[in-house]
């Protein structure tokens, strides 16, 4: 937390979705931090210390976001972290999210509604 806000990184190499979920979170009370890559990513969570990550499944490399989610676990970190993919449904398909360990998938375009309950839900912030 900082300044008594939760702190959320969002790992995505599209500006436009940095863009809108720095709005989303922002309006929505949390300090937003970001990264373009998943290699950023990893430096950014080490310097921030984020309370959740919201990661872009695929990045510069196609598994990129799986492969942040691997590293921030193998580091013993236990913090939330949602998936982002534009590949919807079949997301279930490419990736075993429970081993991965993810709290949540998100299809982009993100709806803000839905965003906002799955980080109330997983920070346990009331409403």
């Amino acid at each position: 937390m900082q300044d008594g806000k939760h702190v959320v990184l969002c790992i995505d190499d599209d500006s436009d979705i940095r863009d809108s979920l720095r709005v989303i979170l922002e309006s929505s009370g949390y300090v937003f931090s970001e990264a373009s890559t998943a290699e950023e990513g990893l430096q950014v969570f080490r310097t921030t210390q984020p309370d959740i990550v919201i990661v872009d499944l695929m990045m510069e490399e196609v598994d990129a976001g799986t492969n942040f989610v691997k590293e921030i676990r193998l580091l013993g970190a236990h913090v939330p972290i949602i998936m982002l993919s534009s590949v919807g449904d079949s997301l279930s398909g490419m990736i075993d999210t429970s081993q991965l360990g993810l709290s949540g998938v998100l299809q982009k375009p993100i709806a803000a509604p839905a965003l906002r309950k799955l980080l109330a839900e997983r920070l346990g912030k009331k409403d």
